[in-house]
């Protein structure tokens, strides 16, 4: 049984680090064949769900520079996941919509990466789980406009750069 942090001692920082790692080294592993890792898997997972109006607006949804975006969906068109189509309401705008092939690709990827995350909230009954996902969703959208001049990608590329101290080697 892991030892209960009083609050004094609790380390919200290392435990996302922890925690970041381990999904790093586990989820990634699973999307290394598809289009830009986690980040294009999270780009097709929101086109999928269809509530971005165009290209620039999944861009500020997610995250990602403009130019990086365009990047990025030329890859999933090339890779037959997505392609842009005229915006319905706005002309002026092009909508990416996922294909058929890429609703597909996104359920395999879906469970694998549901597999993959099991793995690492393996300590947690299946229960504690879906109450951690779902709590973790919430904070993420509450604050995911605090800074929206930092690239989150380049926040996770820092805390990936150097391992967290242990709390045990902390005085």
């Amino acid at each position: 049984m892991l030892p209960v942090m009083d609050r004094e001692h609790d380390d919200f920082g290392w435990g996302l680090g922890v925690l970041l790692r381990a999904y790093q080294s586990t989820v990634v592993t699973e999307l290394g064949d598809f289009p830009h890792g986690p980040r294009g898997y999270q780009t097709l997972t929101e086109v999928v769900r269809g509530e971005h109006p165009s290209q620039l607006a999944l861009a500020a949804y997610l995250g990602i520079d403009r130019t990086v975006m365009t990047y990025l969906i030329d890859d999933l068109v090339t890779a037959g996941l997505v392609e842009r189509q005229l915006n319905p309401a706005d002309r002026r705008q092009r909508k990416v919509v996922a294909t058929a092939a890429g609703r597909r690709a996104l359920k395999d990827f879906q469970k694998r990466v549901r597999t993959a995350e099991d793995t690492v909230l393996g300590t947690l009954s299946p229960a504690e789980r879906d109450s951690f996902r779902a709590l973790l969703r919430r904070v993420a959208c509450a604050v995911r406009d605090i800074d929206a001049v930092t690239d989150p990608c380049d926040v996770v590329v820092s805390a990936l750069a150097s391992p967290p101290e242990p709390l045990s080697a902390r005085s």
